[in-house]
């Protein structure tokens, strides 16, 4: 089954120019969505999507009546403060207003007259959450993360027996998703020294970021219905970064017996701009399960998941200390891995999750778990860069870190690249960590 369509022909051009300069996240081959509004201004929110380094409102595209049929109808539910409407039509809406944007904003389009007022430009908006997210799953899908996680908190123990055969989630917390900017203070709770016979109360003292990507559900499925695995990438709308914040050592006292708590649930920050799974076709991969391993149950198997259910994102982290603002130097990169490397598909997510029954509805959010891959360099944490805080991570500027000091902002970015087609990427998301109060 292919995929690929006209919307990612790689000679493509737009009538923004700046959407043609190469290396830039959103040519005209990405397309994603984001609610926005001009800064400083009482607007309403509402749906965007971003051509080259401008905003096209949907509000204007939507009023001018250049589409038509269900193209028409999705642009007109797209233009809200929020995009559930819009995400729960499913993949023909979504994918008509995709053609039908493309084919506007291509080098002599006829729309070009009625869309030049549409635009604003990225550097004078800001952004609210793309969607109501109604409720979040957290996965554990890199399985160098969980075994290097595993070693630290369970040295005799690090893989659990049932990793490979069941993809591990838990239920976060929808209420303290930020969008890119969000700052939080240092979060408290409970914490228990390896020498002391009673845990002890204040700030976290190991907080670290996660390198996840955020799954968004679009077209749900009722109470007791199941999403076949042949089924489950028509209920995807998109994907965004995804840092899932964490205090380690809050969550080395509490995660036994149930799980992550206060240690996840103070804050996560996600990028504005959701790319379309649509968007992402080009850069699909082969999925693979080593031959030692336990093969899919039945249900989480399918000749497509296997050809072509793995994604290539390329995803990378830098930290920019209070020191480096103050001196106006760059960030520091600390890692950088791929999503091809994830144990299990969003595929197998999406179906697992609904197995027994659970419903989704339009904006609920999956989390990939932390992405790191095969090497230490690859690795999606702090926890795991400096192995449980054994050694320091050396800066580009001469500080060390070992977990995250107040005033540190974390930037994490996205973008594919393929043979044959153009890079596009999905911007930034950007958090700090502010004193505990």
């Amino acid at each position: 089954m292919s995929f690929i369509n006209e919307t990612h022909d790689i000679n493509l051009k737009s009538w923004i120019s700046s959407a043609n300069v190469a290396g830039n996240d959103f040519p005209i081959q990405n397309l994603p969505f984001a609610s926005f509004r001009r800064k400083g201004s009482s607007e309403e929110f509402r749906g965007g999507v971003a051509i080259g380094d401008q905003v096209l409102d949907l509000a204007v595209v939507a009023d001018a009546g250049i589409f038509s049929g269900i193209a028409q109808e999705a642009v007109i539910a797209a233009n809200a403060p929020a995009l559930n409407e819009f995400m729960g039509m499913g993949k023909a809406h979504w994918s008509a207003l995709r053609l039908a944007l493309s084919k506007a904003l291509r080098e002599g389009s006829e729309q070009q007259s009625a869309l030049e007022s549409a635009l604003v430009a990225q550097d004078d908006v800001e952004y609210a959450l793309p969607c109501h997210i109604g409720d979040y799953t957290d996965f554990y899908t890199s399985i160098y993360h969980a075994t290097a996680v595993g070693s630290l908190f369970r040295p005799d123990n690090p893989l659990l027996p049932n990793y490979k055969w069941v993809p591990i989630g838990y239920h976060g917390r929808a209420s303290s998703i930020g969008v890119s900017g969000q700052s939080f203070p240092r979060p408290k709770g409970q914490t228990k020294a390896p020498d002391a016979d009673v845990p002890s109360f204040g700030p976290a003292k190991r907080m670290d970021y996660e390198l996840e990507l955020g799954i968004y559900l679009g077209k749900g499925n009722e109470l007791g219905d199941a999403i076949s695995i042949e089924d489950a990438e028509d209920h995807v709308f998109g994907f965004c970064l995804f840092n899932d914040w964490s205090a380690r050592d809050l969550q080395a006292w509490e995660y036994q017996p149930l799980g992550p708590f206060l240690a996840k649930n103070f804050a996560s920050t996600v990028s504005p701009w959701i790319v379309t799974t649509e968007a992402l076709a080009p850069y699909r991969t082969q999925w693979h399960r080593d031959e030692n391993d336990p093969q899919p149950l039945d249900y989480l198997e399918s000749s497509h998941n296997r050809e072509a259910g793995a994604f290539d994102i390329q995803m990378d982290v830098l930290l920019e200390s209070e020191k480096m603002r103050a001196d106006g130097a760059a960030p520091s990169k600390l890692s950088e891995s791929s999503f091809k490397h994830s144990y299990w598909t969003v595929a197998q997510m999406v179906t697992h999750h609904t197995v027994n029954g659970c419903n989704f509805i339009p904006g609920d959010m999956l989390g990939s778990g932390t992405q790191s891959g095969p090497e230490h360099e690859e690795a999606g944490s702090m926890l795991e860069l400096s192995r449980g805080g054994k050694e320091s991570i050396k800066l580009n500027n001469g500080e060390e870190r070992k977990f995250l000091e107040d005033g540190d902002k974390v930037i994490m970015r996205g973008w594919c690249e393929a043979n044959g087609f153009n890079r596009i990427g999905f911007g930034r998301v950007e958090g700090t960590v502010l004193p505990a109060k």
